[in-house]
C-alpha cells in the first residue's frame, strides 16, 4: 500500500523559505504524480502543486507559482516542495498526496487516494 510521511513543516517568518519533504513507499507502478494540498483554518483545501513521477512534469497554482518549487529525488523515493518567499497567507496544514495518473491538468477537480498525516506551516508577519 502507498504510505506517505511528510516532514519539515514549522515556522517561518515571512520573506523566508522552508522546504517540505514528502517519503514516499508502496507504490506498484512506475507512473503515478505525488502533490501536495494545503488547508488554512476555516477555508477550503486547496491543491499547490504535483509532479509526474515518470516524466517530471509539473503543476502549479496560481496562489504559489513562481514562489514554491516542487521535485523528486528519485534515489530517496522523496518529493520535496521549497517554499519560497513565504507569506502570511500560506499558512496551513500542508498535506502529501499521491495516485496511478498518467497526467494531471487540474488538481482541484483530480481525486486523490492517498494522504499523509500533514505538517503544519506557520508563516508569521
Amino acid at each position: 500500500e502507498v504510505r506517505l510521511v511528510e516532514s519539515g513543516g514549522g515556522l517561518v517568518q515571512a520573506g523566508g523559505s522552508l522546504r517540505l519533504s514528502c517519503a514516499a513507499s508502496g507504490f506498484t507502478s512506475d507512473n503515478y504524480y505525488i502533490g501536495w494540498f494545503r488547508q488554512a483554518p476555516g477555508k477550503e483545501r486547496e491543491g499547490i502543486a504535483c509532479i509526474s513521477s515518470s516524466d517530471g512534469r509539473t503543476l502549479y497554482a496560481d496562489s504559489v507559482k513562481g514562489r514554491f518549487i516542487i521535485s523528486n529525488d528519485n534515489a530517496k523515493n522523496t518529493v520535496v516542495l521549497q517554499m519560497n518567499n513565504a507569506k502570511p497567507e500560506d499558512t496551513a496544514v500542508y498535506y502529501c498526496v499521491a495516485d496511478y495518473f498518467l497526467s494531471v491538468s487540474d488538481m482541484r477537480t483530480t481525486i486523490w487516494d492517498y494522504w499523509g498525516q500533514g505538517t503544519q506551516v506557520t508563516v508569521s508577519s
